[in-house]
């Protein structure tokens, strides 16, 4: 198995035998306006050609379909034909777009001999709830692979909780850039929550992504090393890869 961090919360994941993009935002640097007033997003450019990222992918999976995890771009870049999974909240958006092969995972769909189960999140706490709609986070299991779980735009809360209880994945992947809408908490995990989910799974690989590309993430990967390396028993096991970077396992 293998993580390649495109950028932000777009992966390329080696699986079983197939490639998975996530998340796809593939806009160029500078594309959009502030989400939280301090500059345009994204915020860096791609490390790869839209040509590279795509090359071998076999299926994308959508988390949810705001702006940066679902553009202009990637809608354009995309076979129409390419098998795109989703939670059931966007499988008309994304055939609305013209994606033939719109697969909603409800609870858990078979793809490719990969079991890719549906989890709960929480994109935030308190009154930006309301702005921020349904998220999902996914578990991949497959024979002769470790048992995976993208937590996906979402907080500490009791639907990670359960999922890690349920799954007991190997291998968590969070997103920890402390996400925050100016006047509201976070709305993704900070640093006190992405060691609180190490600390929930003391033997799993924690793979911490979505910073340094959004003008609303102001938790550095320096800034992550630091506590980590500080606060945890085995600080080694969580992992920060550079844009671009590919972990094997």
């Amino acid at each position: 198995m293998k993580i390649q961090l495109i950028r932000n919360a777009k992966m390329k994941l080696t699986y079983a035998g197939r490639k998975i993009l996530t998340d796809p935002m593939l806009s160029p640097k500078d594309a959009y306006d502030p989400f939280a007033g301090v500059a345009r997003n994204p915020t860096v450019e791609l490390p790869h050609t839209l040509e590279q990222i795509l090359d071998s992918v076999d299926g994308v999976l959508v988390s949810h379909v705001h702006l940066d995890y679902f553009d202009s771009v990637a809608s354009a870049a995309l076979p129409k034909t390419i098998p795109v999974l989703c939670q059931p909240d966007d499988e008309q958006r994304i055939t609305e777009e013209g994606f033939r092969t719109v697969i909603p995972i409800v609870t858990n769909n078979v793809w490719n001999e990969i079991t890719i189960s549906r989890t709960g999140g929480q994109h935030g706490s308190g009154k930006i709830l309301e702005h921020m709609g349904n998220v999902s986070g996914f578990v991949f299991q497959a024979d002769g692979e470790p048992t995976v779980y993208w937590v996906g735009d979402s907080i500490w809360c009791e639907h990670v909780q359960k999922a890690i209880k349920t799954f007991q994945p190997e291998i968590i992947i969070i997103h920890s850039g402390g996400a925050t809408i100016p006047g509201y908490d976070p709305i993704i995990m900070d640093i006190d929550q992405a060691l609180e989910t190490a600390n929930a799974s003391p033997e799993a690989i924690i793979v911490a992504i979505h910073m340094e590309a959004l003008d609303h993430c102001p938790i550095s990967r320096a800034d992550l090393r630091k506590r980590a390396d500080r606060e945890l028993k085995r600080p080694s096991r969580l992992m920060i890869p550079e844009d671009g970077e590919v972990i094997s396992f």
